[in-house]
């Protein structure tokens, strides 16, 4: 375990090696789970802002299930998430020609209509953060499904690419630059110790 302030970062999230193969898993993350993406409550507002231009890139569905269930719904389990259709694909999920599920927010995001990415929780995975409410402690886990991230844990292994450095960019969006250059330095120090004994 590593601990930096008030997070706690699991030794699997330095050691794991993974690199998303997406056309493997075709973004199976997007419609297997059991509720829709994680949100914060700051990105309950940016949802709202770039609803407009993520429109013309939903499927008819996912504009069905936002117009019956809202642009994000409460989970008991989960807190705010986003819409899905049938419990699974995400509502602003679509597919590719190749079959890759994408994300509406993020497309828009890379054609410069909207300056939000996507939902961190999804940009992080498969890192999950949970915040606890009461101890004001972060638990920040590498999760990654045995099936659907085993492509994915293969290509990083065959790469050598530790899970935070894959996810750097929204580990950094997440925690800030500091905090990346802290958890990098940790892991250095304890790969060249593992790897020297």
């Amino acid at each position: 375990m590593i601990a930096i302030d008030n997070i706690l970062i699991s030794d699997e999230v330095v050691e794991g090696q993974f690199v998303c193969d997406l056309n493997a898993c075709k973004g199976g993350c997007c419609e297997d789970g059991d509720a829709g993406a994680p949100l914060t409550n700051e990105e309950l507002d940016e949802v709202k802002k770039a609803y407009e231009a993520v429109i013309p890139y939903m499927t008819r569905e996912g504009l069905q299930e936002v117009e019956k269930q809202g642009l994000y719904r409460y989970d008991k389990d989960f807190g705010w998430v986003t819409p899905t259709i049938n419990n699974e694909i995400c509502a602003y999920g679509y597919r590719d020609e190749k079959g890759i599920i994408k994300c509406a927010f993020e497309q828009a995001y890379n054609d410069g209509k909207i300056g939000w990415k996507k939902p961190v929780s999804c940009h992080l995975y498969p890192i999950k953060v949970k915040e606890s409410r009461h101890s004001g402690i972060t638990m920040v886990n590498y999760e990654p499904r045995s099936t659907l991230c085993a492509p994915g844990c293969a290509l990083g292994e065959k790469l050598k690419v530790p899970a935070y450095v894959f996810l750097k960019e929204s580990i950094i969006r997440k925690f800030g630059e500091e905090f990346y250059e802290v958890l990098d330095k940790i892991a250095r120090e304890h790969y060249s110790e593992t790897s020297s004994s």
